[in-house]
């Protein structure tokens, strides 16, 4: 399984811009897409929306990557 780190420097981002961010997809739209068909699950349980706050201390995980959503330090 592939690990990413994300530092977050606000309070959340929604789930479909992580997915962005994290590089994997290529838009908010594929982002939104990808969760949308439940391939997306946070914190293990399946997500389903597109939108989700997604914070600091979370693991977001599909199709053999996992995303660990970090505070920023400073």
């Amino acid at each position: 399984m592939h690990i990413l780190e994300i530092q977050l420097y606000q309070d959340y981002i929604a789930l479909c811009d992580l997915l962005k961010l994290a590089g994997v997809a290529d838009s908010g739209g594929a982002g939104k897409a990808l969760v949308a068909s439940g391939a997306v699950s946070v914190d293990g349980v399946q997500e389903l929306r597109k939108t989700n706050k997604i914070r600091a201390g979370q693991v977001v995980t599909l199709a053999g990557v996992e995303i660990r959503v970090v505070a920023a330090q400073g």
